[in-house]
């Protein structure tokens, strides 16, 4: 199974009276998801299935993809890792899944794919890691952040 983990891009920071979920892109995060979501209709299978938190700017990240996507609660800021697992099917799931979300979940749940246990792995903001479950475990394909694509 291909496990893609994409972090919402740049988001408008928060503050009194805002709730977390209803934080936006800012221009520069809408530029960042438009340029990943680019290389990412390129290399993802055509049969991916896509999901997302409900919060508004991994909402708007995954918006930039065109494809449809499902908004998972299970994967809402500061959700734990094992949901995100949970929620994705991994490592049995026969397509390949790609989970926009928040840190520290996505860094914590490729620590928990990859080394057994959750880190605190942080990953760049819109920034994907591919990983791949195979017989003899996981390997990571690729990292790209929106300025290597």
């Amino acid at each position: 199974m291909d496990f893609i983990l994409w972090r919402h891009a740049e988001a408008e920071p928060g503050g009194p009276g805002l709730d977390d979920r209803d934080r936006a892109l800012t221009d520069k995060g809408a530029r960042q998801a438009k340029r990943m979501a680019k290389w990412l209709r390129d290399a993802l299978p055509a049969d991916t299935r896509v999901i997302a938190s409900p919060a508004k700017r991994t909402c708007q990240t995954a918006q930039a993809l065109e494809r449809p996507f499902d908004r998972v609660e299970e994967i809402a800021p500061d959700a734990p890792a094992v949901a995100l697992l949970r929620a994705a099917g991994w490592p049995h799931a026969r397509q390949a899944v790609l989970a926009v979300g928040h840190q520290p979940t996505l860094g914590e749940a490729a620590a928990l794919m990859m080394a057994g246990a959750p880190q605190p792995w942080s990953m760049r903001k819109g920034a994907v890691w591919w990983l791949r479950s195979t017989d003899s475990g996981v390997l990571l394909v690729t990292v790209r952040t929106p300025d290597d694509v």
